[in-house]
């Protein structure tokens, strides 16, 4: 079924089907047949990506539409990406040859013959049965792209030498009428892309070859391969719509009264050819007939697929970078459609979506790959296989015990029976969900397959976010609302509006609202829109269909082949359990069961339990880097605690001036007044407000240390939006001013640029009575709640401080108070002054700062709005372009720029420690939450880091992982 199998590959893959014969990464039906005991054996696990994938790309040499025109582009890196560096490629060449027994590559060489091509070749070197091929390197698609989508000099000559070597393994020859060889050509990554690049099958027949064909395995066999390879190949490679051939098959169908494609005869086969053949000529262009001008073709097709705008969008979405682009896998074609002893499938070595040990999957006797991804038929599960062909079924027991040993991880595997013969395709570390991650890896653990420090590896941030999402809150409750339920491809809930396109997901995501995607089936065209979801709906697939594998891998809730659902996207409505359910209609899906409800059903939040209890205690037994939280509520606080966080490293005390109406005018008071005795009396009245919220948060947090950043926004931010009159006149109401003066008053606080104006360290310095207020309540809750026996630990930050001796005049105000309220209240509590590396000048004063501040956490937000000389407001109109085009590798607002802002956070830790030994310092930007800035953190030595609540998990992940990697170097 993957490349090779020339199994009943339906459409063109084109854009409205998942050509990706790379299924995924997704889960197959979850049917739970006892497993044989070498099923059930225990199997070992890798952390290691593999990849290759496929989809449709409008190119020809003939007619083409270029992919050359997209722009190149180096995306980003993430938590859940692999992070590679192909510079670090030597120079290799061209074209590895691989077959049973012998081969030029291994699993080893990931990056230069990609996911698939390392694979075959690994699969090879342990003696199973693959079909002989070649694999045109990863390095040599950067080389294709850098020569204007040309094949570099002396490329074609090594591929004809492969070929060759192909043809005598085999002991067929490509356009041999009597003895023809047919070939698969398809992409494969270093890292998994499901469906996002090209594959063109049954290459290599013509007029004459498809006789030829017939004479050794039938006519209708070989008729209906050749109709396959017209359609794909134009769509994939010539550019043309799949709909046109579709067109073509269904008027045949419906003339000779056949329901079902394999109901045409061979004669009727034939027609279709003639056919297919008329819709190249409408197209203004003919098929071409020489098999190696077809081979030639297809490779640039696969290449020209690496820059397509699904690819890029995949790439962007998974936050893949530095890859040097596909490599080409170029393999003989066996067969799972030549009857009923013949057949093909995909399985996973454990569930993909619990974790469990058992062989699961999916498989279709007399098929070709392309019908068991696609949806076209409906796949049995893979236990059943043992009933229809069970030396088959032994064999690949033992094949898949074998890979996931050698590979120490959960495989995600392809393969074909030809003639009672197994044939193993494809193998690579199968997605999995959060929940199975870690099953899986607490499971290998338990086995003795791997280590801990493994394990860790093993499981990705992505992993531990989804198992942090809402469930639904009472299955129970929604039962009377169950529309149908379909194959649960992806676990998890969704609820949001009914869209049924792409471009209405994407729509209604930028609007604010969540949406459900609505297909009949999905293709690879369709990521945009599956990425904008929160849940997909399909009627048609299994669970290793398209939709499945992508939604997995994004952690997206997806139902699949719901077969009682009626899609009318003209109409804009589908019909399921005999209820119309039309566009912006709210509907819930529950991939844990499968069940399509009406309404917005009730979401609760999860709960840490079982396994990942177990999985994070390991975890926090390898990292060294503390993980902090970034709160300002109690309620905050307390989720974030139950997520791990050892304590908060910000709270904003400015949001606390939000949390009702009555504080708002109490700010809005302070703001307007004209007199020192005005705005000290508005904030007396926010006094008890900041002190009961503080007192909230240190009791939440017995214990744990707290650190509270004084207000930091300029004032004007709590000024209320709209008419300028209309707030003039709502505040002179509030403050008893006139219009006039209250205009007066907001006319003086605008400011050309509010980020380096009058806010932070300034405003308190200028108006002292407002730190004032602010250390108050904060010393008065600490004092407060040690009274009734909680232990607390608070540090007060200054914000935005550029100057020494603007951190002193601040300094020198908290610890006054502190001293007041000391002796006022009978009681002293240990608290620490700090400050915010913001300012790039406060980094390069790092030293002289520290003979005087006792912590440092850097605001990487604000540090990265000054260095780069960007406002994080507006760096959406073109951060995109620049990443594109290779001008920024990361948005720098995401991933820490290790380059600029991090060397300036290297040089403040350095000298703020030489001058002062033992100096704490944190992260609590948004970077502090990111893995690939979490391992720099790590690498500076800095104390801990900082994230929402939500991200406290994944954050302690991050930094067990890059404790590990250092640790190995």
């Amino acid at each position: 079924m993957a490349a090779n199998t020339v199994s009943n590959v339906q459409t063109c893959v084109s854009a409205s089907r998942s050509r990706d014969l790379t299924r995924r990464s997704g889960a197959c039906r979850a049917v739970r047949a006892s497993p044989s005991p070498a099923a059930a054996s225990p199997r070992a696990v890798v952390s290691q990506k593999s990849a290759f994938a496929q989809g449709s790309l409008k190119v020809s040499e003939l007619s083409r539409t270029r992919a050359s025109a997209a722009p190149r582009r180096n995306l980003t890196t993430s938590a859940k990406a692999e992070v590679v560096n192909a510079t670090t490629l030597t120079k290799q060449k061209d074209v590895y040859f691989f077959s049973e027994g012998r081969s030029d590559g291994d699993q080893s060489m990931k990056m230069l013959l990609g996911g698939k091509g390392a694979n075959l070749a690994e699969m090879c070197k342990i003696g199973l049965s693959v079909p002989p091929g070649m694999t045109i390197t990863t390095e040599t698609c950067k080389r294709y792209n850098d020569n204007d989508q040309e094949l570099p000099a002396g490329v074609w000559e090594d591929i004809l030498e492969g070929l060759a070597n192909v043809e005598e393994a085999f002991g067929a020859k490509l356009g041999d009428v009597e003895n023809p060889l047919l070939l698969s050509v398809r992409s494969g990554a270093a890292i998994s892309m499901p469906g996002m690049m090209d594959t063109v099958l049954n290459l290599g027949l013509n007029d004459e070859v498809v006789e030829g064909l017939g004479k050794k395995s039938g006519a209708r066999f070989a008729y209906d391969s050749y109709r396959r390879f017209l359609d794909m190949f134009g769509c994939v490679v010539m550019g043309m719509s799949h709909e046109a051939f579709e067109h073509e098959l269904t008027s045949l169908k419906k003339a000779k009264g056949a329901v079902n494609d394999t109901d045409l005869t061979a004669d009727d086969l034939k027609e279709l050819v003639v056919s297919f053949k008329k819709v190249y000529e409408k197209n203004g262009t003919s098929f071409p007939t020489d098999p190696l001008d077809q081979m030639k073709l297809a490779i640039r097709a696969v290449f020209d697929s690496w820059m397509s705008d699904r690819a890029i969008l995949y790439r962007d979405v998974e936050k893949i970078m530095g890859l040097a682009g596909t490599a080409v896998t170029i393999q003989t074609m066996v067969f799972g459609n030549l009857g009923e002893t013949s057949g093909t499938g995909v399985c996973f070595t454990r569930d993909p979506s619990t974790g469990e040990n058992y062989l699961y999957g999916e498989y279709l006797i007399n098929a070709q790959g392309e019908d068991v991804v696609a949806g076209i038929r409906t796949p049995e599960p893979i236990s059943r296989l043992q009933d229809n062909l069970p030396l088959a079924f032994d064999q690949l027991v033992k094949n898949t015990n074998l890979l996931e040993t050698h590979y120490k991880n959960m495989q995600d595997i392809e393969f074909t029976v030809q003639d009672g013969k197994l044939y193993m395709l494809q193998c690579r570390s199968g997605k999995r969900t959060g929940a199975g991650a870690i099953k899986i890896a607490v499971d290998m653990v338990n086995e003795g397959l791997i280590d801990i420090p493994t394990a860790i590896n093993m499981v990705e941030g992505t992993h531990l976010d989804q198992l942090l999402h809402p469930q639904f809150a009472d299955e129970d409750a929604y039962a009377a609302d169950v529309l149908g339920t379909g194959l649960p491809a992806s676990p998890g809930a969704a609820v949001g509006q009914v869209v049924f396109s792409g471009e209405a997901a994407v729509a209604s995501k930028a609007a604010g609202i969540p949406s459900i995607l609505v297909r009949l089936e999905t293709s690879p065209e369709d990521v945009g829109g599956m990425s904008a979801s929160e849940g997909i709906l399909t009627a048609r697939g299994g669970m290793t269909s398209h939709a499945a594998v992508v939604a997995r891998g994004w952690g997206k809730t997806c139902i699949s082949g719901c077969g009682a659902l009626q899609v009318n996207d003209d109409a804009q409505t589908f019909t399921l359990g005999g209820v119309t359910v039309s566009a912006g209609d709210w509907i819930s899906l529950n991939g844990n069961t499968g069940e399509v409800i009406l309404g917005k059903a009730p979401l609760a939040p999860a709960e840490m339990a079982g396994d990942l209890n177990l999985f994070m205690g390991w975890v926090d037994q390898y990292r060294t880097l503390k993980v902090l939280t970034n709160a300002d509520t109690p309620e905050d606080a307390m989720v974030a605690r139950n997520n791990g966080a050892e304590g908060i490293g910000l709270v904003r005390s400015e949001h606390m001036f939000f949390g009702s109406d009555e504080r708002l005018r109490a700010v809005r008071k302070m703001i307007m007044a004209d007199t020192t005795e005005v705005r000290k009396a508005a904030l007396a009245d926010l006094l008890p407000f900041q002190r009961s919220d503080f007192e909230g948060i240190f009791k939440a947090m017995d214990g744990l240390p707290v650190t509270v950043r004084l207000l930091d926004p300029p004032l004007h931010e709590f000024l209320p939006e709209g008419d300028m009159d209309e707030i003039a006149a709502s505040i002179a109401e509030l403050t008893g001013k006139t219009v006039d003066e209250a205009l007066d008053r907001m006319e003086a606080m605008s400011e050309v640029n509010p980020m380096l104006g009058f806010r932070g360290c300034r405003l308190a310095i200028t108006y002292p009575e407002i730190a004032e207020m602010q250390v108050r309540s904060i010393i008065e809750a600490a004092c407060n709640v040690a009274k009734d026996g909680c232990v607390v630990q608070a540090d007060i930050m200054v914000p935005l401080v550029g100057t020494v001796e603007e951190y002193l005049n601040q300094e020198k105000l908290i610890r006054r108070m502190a001293k007041t309220v000391f002796a006022e209240k009978g009681i002293e509590v240990p608290y620490r002054v700090g400050t915010m590396i913001e300012i790039p000048r406060a980094a390069l004063m790092a030293g002289q700062i520290a003979e005087h501040a006792e912590f440092f956490s850097f605001g990487t937000n604000d540090l990265t709005q000054m260095t780069f000389g960007y406002s994080r407001d507006d760096v959406g109109k073109f951060v995109g372009d620049y990443m594109a085009k290779g001008i920024l590798k990361a948005d720098p607002f995401e991933v820490i720029d290790i380059e600029g802002v991090g060397q300036l956070i290297t040089m403040a830790t350095v000298n703020g420690r030489k001058a002062r030994p033992g100096l704490k310092v944190g992260v609590c930007g948004e970077q502090g939450g990111d893995p690939t800035s979490v391992e720099f953190f790590h690498a500076q030595g800095l104390d801990y880091v900082s994230c929402s609540p939500f991200r406290v998990p994944i954050a302690r992940l991050a930094a067990a992982q890059a404790a590990i990697k250092a640790s190995k170097n």
